[in-house]
């Protein structure tokens, strides 16, 4: 018997590969029909590797055409799989034009020094002779202000370009912007998620940040909704997670990683950042006492394979320079202007290391400065 390409095809339209809406001509899983005299070739492609819808297809095929033209028909199906490749589900974010490389400082969990971390960084930074900036995200609990001693400061407006953007306000070198300036001390921030992200995108975008080498962002606790916006809204080319030694901080570092580094966010991990890690009274130098537990964040960066910046110990100073608006790390010659210098050093050197090893993701980037090696996104 005679058989007929377009009458086998015909016939094949009836056939719905499992999983799959459309029928496997329709879906373009039958990829050719050839015929031979007696014999029919059908070349078949399968979006899914599991064994028994691949069989089942084959089965299908030989006994519809047996059915419907003959049984003494030989039928052969070349089938092959090819799962489509993934779609990137990335989060994206827009690059601010002058800003290299922008860092989220974040914490699992709230009161383990996150702020006073990212403000004495920043501080580091420009010592070191970088251009630095902070975005204080924390919407709902903003201590920028206070940390730099410019909590009765408020932005104005410059035009640049024809367009009228925010000054960010301007402290030790450091530009600065953070929704304290824009509500009184007492006042509390009584938003819903989208509001929040609204008044950082303006924050952000509407900014004349100029040229930066560093904007740091301090994230609030926790891995919500601002995290979200901020991925959303920014390339960032890494982060730094702080954390106490205690468990149940610990607990919610880990959870802070996980938000970085999972598909759907994919920012690199510079790295853990132990505070309070020890108490060293003044009277006693030389002593450390483990107050909150030993190395706990350093043993947490060790099983999650992140780098460990380095331990900031609890020391009375530096709570103290935060509550008068001059970051501990700007006294100089003194045991915590190292401490910060050396996790400073530690930080820029991931970033440096994070842009030679990965490629750039769609949503990160940094630049040279005297007496560092300089970090740039290609």
């Amino acid at each position: 018997m005679k058989l007929d390409r377009k009458e086998i095809l015909k016939a094949l339209e009836t056939i719905t590969i499992a999983g799959e809406g459309q029928n496997m001509v329709e879906s373009g899983a039958v990829k050719n029909v050839l015929t031979f005299g007696d014999e029919v070739v059908v070349d078949l492609v399968l979006s899914t590797p599991a064994m028994h819808i691949r069989k089942r297809a084959e089965d299908d095929i030989k006994k519809l055409i047996h059915e419907t033209f003959s049984p003494d028909v030989t039928v052969k199906v070349n089938s092959k799989v090819e799962v489509p490749e993934k779609a990137e589900n990335q989060i994206k974010g827009k690059q601010i034009p002058g800003i290299s490389n922008i860092v989220a400082v974040a914490s699992g969990k709230g009161g383990v020094g996150k702020s006073t971390v990212t403000a004495n960084l920043a501080v580091t930074l420009s010592k070191m002779g970088f251009k630095v900036g902070v975005l204080d995200a924390d919407i709902y609990g903003p201590s920028m202000p206070i940390m730099f001693d410019v909590e009765m400061e408020k932005p104005v407006s410059e035009v640049v370009d024809g367009k009228s953007k925010m000054k960010p306000i301007e402290s030790y070198g450091i530009k600065m912007l953070s929704i304290g300036f824009f509500t009184a001390p007492s006042q509390a921030v009584i938003w819903r998620g989208p509001m929040a992200a609204k008044a950082l995108n303006q924050m952000i975008f509407d900014a004349n940040w100029g040229e930066l080498d560093f904007l740091l962002l301090d994230l609030p606790p926790g891995t919500g909704d601002i995290h979200l916006s901020i991925m959303q809204s920014l390339p960032i080319t890494g982060a730094v997670v702080v954390s106490t030694p205690q468990a149940v901080a610990l607990a919610d570092a880990k959870k802070g990683v996980s938000m970085f580094t999972s598909d759907a966010i994919n920012v690199p991990v510079l790295g853990i950042i132990e505070n309070m890690a020890y108490f060293t009274p003044e009277e006693l130098p030389d002593n450390k006492y483990y107050i909150f537990g030993k190395e706990g964040a350093k043993n947490l960066a060790e099983d999650l394979g992140v780098p460990f910046l380095g331990e900031v110990p609890l020391v009375q100073s530096i709570r103290e320079a935060g509550d008068y608006g001059r970051p501990a790390a700007m006294q100089t010659a003194s045991k915590i202007e190292s401490v910060f210098e050396e996790i400073t050093r530690n930080v820029v050197q991931e970033t440096v290391n994070r842009n030679e090893t990965l490629p750039p993701t769609e949503a990160v980037k940094i630049t040279t400065m005297a007496g560092c090696s300089a970090v740039k996104k290609n």
